[in-house]
């Protein structure tokens, strides 16, 4: 049973890793942050490296495990694709600072990533391979890859809030009015994506 103790370090360090990356980041930083002493988050995690890994592999399992949940559903192609975009933008709107802290991490040690997103993808990506291919050999979908598909997905949903803070600078946006206007690049991608898609859509 994981302690109350090392939930809190977790907590601590998911925050002070997405603010400041790795290497920005101080195990005096996150356990000012735990409110704890350094001695005891030594204790628990022996050091900054084993944190960050355990913090990134739980962030990433949780992503693709939202995305096994939508393509177990009983629900046609094309919805669960809506719902994969619901699910990209809500993780994003939530952790505005994943996608910054996710492409400082692969520019600084993109060999181990690439290594734990490649454990953490494998059961979502295959069973998001195995519908697509299903629905194009029934005539449904384009013949598209589904390394392209996702990477549709993902541009079209994380770019947004990469640029939050220019585009709420550029066009005097506040918290409220940028989150409508996700809201209607969202209904854009959404429409955009299954147009493309769907030779019937």
């Amino acid at each position: 049973m994981v302690s109350s103790t090392e939930e809190k370090i977790k907590e601590a360090a998911r925050k002070v890793f997405l603010e400041k990356g790795f290497s920005g980041a101080t195990t005096r930083d996150i356990s000012n942050e735990a409110g704890l002493n350094c001695a005891l988050m030594n204790y628990y995690f022996r050091s900054k490296e084993k944190l960050f890994a355990v913090v990134f592999e739980e962030m990433l399992h949780l992503f693709f495990q939202g995305m096994t949940t939508v393509l177990n559903k009983p629900i046609s192609l094309k919805e669960k694709i809506v719902e994969l975009i619901e699910h990209d933008f809500q993780t994003f709107k939530r952790n505005p600072s994943l996608c910054i802290f996710i492409l400082n991490e692969l520019h600084r040690d993109p060999d181990h990533l690439v290594n734990v997103i490649q454990g953490a993808k494998t059961q979502a990506a295959l069973l998001f391979e195995q519908q697509l291919k299903e629905a194009i050999n029934q005539g449904i979908v384009r013949p598209v890859r589904m390394q392209h598909v996702l990477s549709l997905l993902l541009a079209n949903t994380q770019f947004i809030f990469l640029g939050k803070g220019i585009t709420m600078n550029t066009w005097q946006m506040n918290n409220d009015t940028f989150n409508a206007y996700a809201e209607e690049h969202k209904q854009l991608v959404t429409q955009m994506i299954i147009n493309f898609l769907f030779i019937d859509a």
